[in-house]
């Protein structure tokens, strides 16, 4: 609706990204780097936590695609509330094993077909990749045993699969208190929020991706965007499109500071019942 008024190619702050609009930010590529590190190297274990919207998700899947074809299947998890039976069931479907025996879906029946699956994996030199996603309610289902003793399976004496946990900050915290399973975490991470410089940048880097060959935004709105999303690109992408769509309608040439603080009421204002 907005693109020919700004004169851009394409809509600069839709939620996913590609190569060309996908910012690499500092902490960005070294919780990757980290992560990296301890899958290629056989690690049991490693926990991503970060704010929501920060972009965990969008580094998870960078990941996947940074990873040799050595490091297949990759199974991410996206709703850990299960029982330990479901889970087991899940894990064995999505690694490939083979179809079930009666009697199906038992725990035991999972388990042998978990470890078929990972030995024929470690036997033709692959790595099984496993991500929990919203790690952090893990302790509710009660979860976090079960996984810690899947990192057993093996006859090496080392995990078959790497486990990553990913999850909000409380994540930490929570994995602290289950001192088995935090002995087995080799690598912590913690995905900031952008920085003030680093909020600039990104907004200038997805402008700039999606064709836009004048100032957008002056440079007060920049320090604005900062201030009202905390750095949050999931929340910088919602305001930032908004703001476009607004000083489209109304004809402006450049968003300012104070048209940010208008809209960003207007987000976070819910309107009193009638």
């Amino acid at each position: 609706m907005y693109l020919d008024y700004w004169q851009l190619d394409a809509k600069p702050f839709e939620p996913g990204c590609d190569d060309r609009t996908f910012f690499r930010g500092a902490a960005f590529q070294s919780a990757i780097n980290k992560l990296r590190y301890a899958i290629e190297n056989n690690r049991a274990a490693g926990l991503l936590a970060g704010p929501a919207g920060v972009g965990k998700t969008l580094l998870v899947e960078s990941l996947r695609q940074q990873l040799g074809a050595d490091y297949q299947p990759f199974v991410r998890v996206v709703f850990p509330q299960m029982s330990d039976r479901d889970l087991l069931v899940y894990l064995a479907e999505q690694l490939g094993a083979p179809p079930a025996d009666p009697p199906r879906h038992t725990i035991e029946e999972s388990l042998r077909r978990l470890e078929y699956i990972l030995a024929d994996n470690v036997s033709r030199k692959r790595r099984a990749v496993v991500v929990v996603d919203e790690a952090h309610l893990l302790e509710d289902s009660g979860l976090l045993e079960p996984l810690r003793l899947l990192l057993n399976l093996g006859s090496s004496g080392a995990p078959p699969f790497t486990l990553l946990l990913v999850g909000q900050p409380t994540l930490g915290p929570i994995v602290q208190r289950h001192g088995g399973l935090d002995e087995r975490v080799d690598i912590k991470v913690l995905l900031p929020a952008l920085s003030l410089e680093e909020t600039a940048s990104y907004v200038t880097h997805r402008l700039e991706a999606a064709g836009a060959t004048r100032e957008i935004f002056a440079a007060d709105a920049l320090k604005t965007i900062h201030q009202l999303t905390g750095g949050i690109p999931r929340r910088i992408n919602r305001l930032c499109d908004l703001a476009l769509l607004v000083g489209f309608a109304n004809g402006q040439h450049a968003i300012d500071a104070e048209s940010l603080h208008a809209i960003h009421g207007e987000l976070v204002t819910v309107p009193a019942a009638a």
